[in-house]
């Protein structure tokens, strides 16, 4: 335990190094306005930084870069709760309370809890990480395809805690979402599957274009179509957290740190299932779940604590095993190469600069994050001031810019507007948005982990009971999809006798 301390305090003095502070706070900074901009996201914003960082000293760079990775993870919230518009994958589970909240003149808190809960993840993690950084990158490599199918199961069992008053329609907003994921070209066999015979769609449909279509342009869509009926008003309350409001999210912001953390180390992942499941997490053992969806703050602190937490997660097996966690780890791993270190379990010995330095800007980066956001939140609230005829048109610019930042492509344009549309119909006849996201985000992965799984086992789907961590990952799944309905059939049980 000293030779960690005195590690980590060799540490700050690299992170406080006054050209590695100026690095991180720029990083932070500019991590947040990529953030803001749906589309961009860590893994595009840090590509676009490795080729300033050739040259540098590799301390100084992995500081920018990671301060640009936990900046994207702060500003993700921001037109989430502001706009409904998710700055990243990650960000959308954010929309479903933040939104409410902005819409009852309380998106002064909801972006308060964002920072002040995202601040607390990002350093409870960041101790975690140096204390169990070695043995649970080995528990993470126990997790093989059969383990992550299992996962992903899991994680689309969130569906009923997103579900509302209605289940079916859920499902049928979940097949919806792993339809679209089905686009694109089989990995495996090389076909073009439902594709229309656009070139754009071989790649698959990207994330971003369907969040941002079914989140914000059905938004607008949906608003200028109330405004002839009824105009928007949103009356300021509050723009500050109150201590109430703080007492009550401490405990989700504590278990969407605990969820994000160990979600965020297993490989395929990601901050994006850990965000829905701590959603779902705290929907559950909320005593009244009908108050999530309509602007309970829990449902800002839980999904964004957590994927600021995985964030953290993910870096432990690229550190320590050199194997990736992530795509955005990846690019980070990437970028450590091109400046000759090679990640993996000599890099503690052979490059401790950069492994204690990184450390100890992940403590800067949360303090820079918090410094610089919690000042800004009254003059972000000032967005809901913003007349409708001003408002709605900026929406929909960011919506284009970010879009078309991803692919550059007309096409992705258009399918936002056709899937605005789509958003557009849902929300009129009641159809939660959610599922078709998580459906989306998991379906090809899940696909894939299905596929190699049963390669493994020479077809037999027997493997994912026989092997005991899937088997139980699979229980917890059925449990969490039937337990919903087994209680209302209960209560109703109840209500008769």
């Amino acid at each position: 335990m000293s030779d960690m301390f005195s590690s980590l305090i060799f540490g700050f003095g690299v992170a406080l190094q006054p050209i590695n502070l100026l690095l991180a706070v720029i990083g932070a900074f500019v991590g947040t306005l990529i953030g803001v901009l749906p589309g961009i996201g860590p893994v595009s914003g840090i590509a676009l930084l490795i080729p300033l960082i050739i040259g540098l000293h590799p301390a100084s760079a992995m500081i920018m870069l990671t301060a640009v990775y936990y900046g994207t993870m702060y500003g993700g919230s921001t037109t989430s709760i502001l706009l409904n518009v998710p700055g990243e994958a990650s960000s959308v589970a954010t929309t479903l309370d933040g939104y409410q909240m902005s819409l009852q003149g309380r998106g002064g808190p909801a972006l308060a809890i964002a920072a002040i809960g995202s601040f607390i993840a990002g350093t409870l993690s960041v101790v975690a990480m140096m204390i169990f950084s070695l043995p649970l990158a080995n528990w993470a490599l126990a997790f093989g395809p059969p383990e992550n199918f299992a996962l992903m199961v899991l994680g689309l069992s969130s569906v009923s805690t997103l579900a509302g008053q209605d289940l079916v329609k859920a499902l049928i907003s979940t097949v919806c979402g792993l339809m679209l994921a089905t686009v694109g070209t089989d990995l495996v066999t090389g076909i073009n599957r439902y594709t229309l015979g656009i070139p754009q769609f071989l790649d698959g449909i990207d994330l971003v274009t369907v969040a941002v279509g079914l989140f914000a342009v059905s938004e607008v869509m949906l608003a200028v179509n109330m405004i002839t009926v009824q105009p928007r008003l949103i009356p300021l309350q509050r723009i500050w957290l109150t201590l109430k409001d703080f007492l009550e999210s401490f405990w989700a912001i504590i278990r969407g740190t605990v969820v994000g953390f160990y979600i965020g180390i297993l490989p395929a992942a990601g901050a994006t299932i850990a965000s829905f499941l701590s959603y779902g997490l705290e929907r559950r053992l909320a005593r009244d779940p009908s108050t999530f969806g309509k602007g309970d703050i829990r449902g800002v602190a839980a999904p964004e604590s957590a994927n600021n937490a995985a964030a953290v997660g993910n870096m432990i097996p690229m550190l320590s095993l050199g194997i990736p966690g992530s795509s955005t780890t990846a690019v980070m791993m990437g970028a450590l190469l091109i400046l000759n270190v090679i990640p993996g379990p000599l890099l503690f010995t052979q490059h401790p600069d950069v492994v204690w330095g990184l450390i100890a800007s992940m403590y800067v980066s949360n303090a820079v994050l918090l410094l610089l956001n919690l000042p800004l939140v009254g003059l972000f609230v000032q967005i809901l001031k913003t007349p409708d005829r001003y408002l709605y048109p900026l929406i929909i610019a960011i919506c284009v810019i970010g879009v078309y930042t991803v692919s550059r492509s007309r096409v992705d344009l258009m399918l936002m507007i056709l899937l605005g549309a789509l958003g557009y119909y849902m929300r009129l006849n009641d159809y939660p948005l959610g599922p078709a996201i998580l459906g989306l985000v998991l379906g090809d992965r899940m696909e894939q982990a299905m596929r190699q799984s049963l390669i493994m086992s020479s077809g037999s789907p027997a493997i994912f009971v026989t092997r005991p961590l899937s088997a139980v990952v699979l229980a917890l799944a059925v449990l969490s999809l039937a337990a919903p309905v087994f209680l209302r059939a209960l209560s109703s049980r109840r209500r008769v006798s």
